[in-house]
């Protein structure tokens, strides 16, 4: 198994992104291995060692960012590393934005002309509050200028939900309502978040979608769960322009 994945999707050549893995770094149990979260409790020097290959194996330094599950977003730059923020773009190569997840959604965003790219954290609170839509006005894109790769996250026969957080998207766009699916335990569901990003994508214009057929929690070989181990590491998305 490959320490990255390359994303499948028909982005310009100039730009390049990938998602990490859990296997081929230095840390040990429940860290294993290639944890790049410094924030876990696993080992500082484990997680140096893993960032320091990631570098090597994209050939890219990238801009870390302290996610809050918000709404903020900013340009991928040796500025900005450690602010808070759960989105980054870039407009020129350099420096690559980057976002950390083990069950929260990437997503990953390209304008078609190749000069603009992000990723984003989109967690159940940042996805509903905006950060997609967030990210595209700061990037000062039309929505259908844009692609958009759905990276590895909790799948849908596994992230249950309660009545608040169907609510709180229903409330927001009724078309949201068919994103959730009610268990015989009341008051909970299944949400799909890979279909709540794809209607919020639509939304802005956005109908070139790819990705979103992983699930962090069953595919245990293959990616960090916070959900399913809770004390465990991170995977890392990035993306950047050659």
């Amino acid at each position: 198994m490959n320490s990255i994945e390359w994303l499948d999707w028909p982005a310009p050549v100039s730009v390049k992104a990938c998602y990490t893995t859990r296997t081929g770094g230095f840390s040990q149990a429940p860290f294993d291995s290639f944890n790049l979260a410094r924030h876990v409790g696993d080992s500082e020097a484990a997680v140096t060692a893993n960032r320091q290959r990631l570098v090597e194996l994209t050939g890219v330094p990238l801009c870390w960012l302290n996610q809050v599950h918000g709404t903020e977003v900013v340009l991928a730059c040796t500025e900005n590393i450690g602010v808070d923020a759960d989105a980054a773009y870039v407009r020129a190569p350099g420096m690559a934005a980057a976002v950390m997840t083990a069950d929260c959604l990437p997503v990953f965003l390209c304008h078609r002309n190749g000069h603009q790219a992000a990723v984003v954290h989109a967690g159940w609170r940042g996805l509903v509050a905006g950060v997609i839509e967030s990210t595209v006005k700061k990037c000062d894109g039309v929505g259908s200028d844009w692609m958009a790769y759905l990276g590895p996250a909790i799948g849908p026969t596994a992230f249950e939900v309660g009545a608040e957080v169907r609510q709180a998207y229903v409330s927001v766009n009724p078309v949201h309502e068919n994103a959730f699916q009610p268990l015989p335990t009341p008051g909970k569901y299944l949400a799909d978040i890979y279909q709540l990003a794809r209607q919020r994508l639509q939304q802005l214009g956005i109908e070139h979608i790819y990705g979103g057929q992983s699930c962090t929690v069953t595919e245990s070989e293959r990616f960090f769960s916070y959900r399913r181990d809770h004390t465990t590491g991170r995977m890392v998305s990035l993306i950047w322009i050659e």
